[in-house]
């Protein structure tokens, strides 16, 4: 006769597990992120992000010099560029109040006053203000964040005279040796031009708060304090990326920039501008990852994949059927794979459902009493519920 192993945490793991689980979730590794191609099916009338907009004064870069198509780009795309001012009040330990200033940059992108920039360019201030180079100062809102991949967007009531709108150009299309541009505040000095080359592409950065970025463009164009959500730009005065990140022992510049693509751009402020937030599926688990804790010591049936530790109540995982941890410590089911893609880390999850939409049906693949079952599952927003061990 044959016997199958009961694998069964004690009650302390499962107390440790949880609270190592909860830690992750309040942390760097909450469930899932992005609605992917949400571009194309947002309704963009009253969106006019100027992907196709002419770019009057720039020159064929063929047709003229290095010196001179800097100089053309500059000229065209700094007056879309703003010097955005954050101030932010904190209450000391004696009831007085200090005041906290910060300046970053962003891009106008379109007439209606929507200004991309970096979330944590934005994410602590009470007060924000915009100026473009000159003495008028425009008051700005927030008018939505996204955490996730470090972009918002604010918005100022335009001038009777318009604004000049920073183009969108193709992310996708880059190749590591050309030229780039830079326009941005450095250490408060407004509208400040370098150059450079795309250094590399795909690279991996987080988000402050511990989400992955993929496929950032790396940049040794000078990049420092204040050039956050400025534009990384092409020869063609397009933007390709939001300045971001800077690799710095020190921090100043050292040739090691990092910039947000624009393709993740375009999939994220639509809804920013329209709901505020982004809007993203979840299985609605919580999730910690097999080899860490073999790695702690615990003993599992595989010996890469996610553990089903807890479900939310009502969420996709729960609808569908997989199984979490026991009241006595049995374990259910571990998650080998998503739509055949293997998920050995929450990040391989994120990347994984930053393709998919609100509503999808994925195919997850479990291990479940000693083989593999494959469970279809619809994604959906999860309930905000305190998440708890199945019954």
């Amino acid at each position: 006769m044959n016997i199958k192993p009961v694998y069964q945490l004690t009650a302390r793991q499962v107390i440790l597990l949880g609270v190592t689980t909860a830690l992750i979730a309040i942390g760097a590794t909450a469930f899932v992120y992005a609605i992917a191609n949400y571009w194309r099916q947002i309704d963009n009338s009253s969106v006019s992000l100027a992907e196709s907009a002419p770019l009057p004064g720039i020159t064929d870069p063929s047709a003229t010099t290095d010196e001179q198509n800097s100089i053309e780009v500059y000229k065209a795309i700094s007056p879309g560029v703003a010097f955005i001012s954050t101030t932010s009040y904190q209450q000391d330990w004696w009831g007085g109040v200090q005041e906290g200033k910060g300046n970053g940059s962003g891009s106008v992108i379109d007439n209606q006053g929507h200004i991309l920039t970096n979330n944590h360019v934005v994410a602590d201030a009470q007060k924000l203000t915009v100026n473009f180079g000159g003495d008028r100062v425009y008051p700005a809102t927030v008018v939505g964040r996204d955490e996730d991949t470090d972009l918002a967007v604010i918005k100022i009531t335009p001038p009777a005279e318009g604004l000049t709108v920073v183009p969108l150009g193709d992310s996708d299309k880059l190749v590591v040796g050309q030229k780039v541009l830079a326009i941005g505040n450095p250490f408060g000095l407004d509208r400040t031009l370098t150059t450079g080359v795309i250094s590399g592409l795909q690279r991996p950065i987080r988000a402050r708060n511990g989400k992955p970025i993929d496929a950032a463009v790396q940049t040794d164009a000078s990049i420092n304090p204040g050039n956050s959500g400025g534009p990384l730009l092409d020869k063609f005065g397009k933007m390709i990326a939001i300045n971001s990140q800077i690799l710095s022992p020190a921090g100043g510049s050292v040739g090691v920039g990092f910039a947000i693509p624009v393709s993740t751009a375009k999939r994220v402020v639509p809804q920013l501008i329209q709901f505020g937030e982004v809007r993203r599926p979840k299985l609605g688990a919580s999730l910690p990852e097999v080899e860490d804790l073999i790695a702690r010591g615990y003993k599992l049936p595989v010996d890469k994949g996610l553990l089903v530790y807890s479900l939310v109540p009502g969420g996709a995982a729960e609808r569908a059927g997989l199984k979490g941890i026991t009241q006595d410590g049995t374990i259910g089911d571990i998650v080998l794979s998503v739509d055949g893609q293997p998920t050995n880390s929450v990040d391989d999850l994120y990347r994984l459902l930053d393709k998919k939409q609100i509503g999808d049906t994925v195919q997850v693949e479990v291990f479940r009493g000693g083989r593999a079952v494959t469970l279809p599952v619809k994604l959906q927003t999860a309930p905000t519920n305190t998440r708890r061990p199945v019954q």
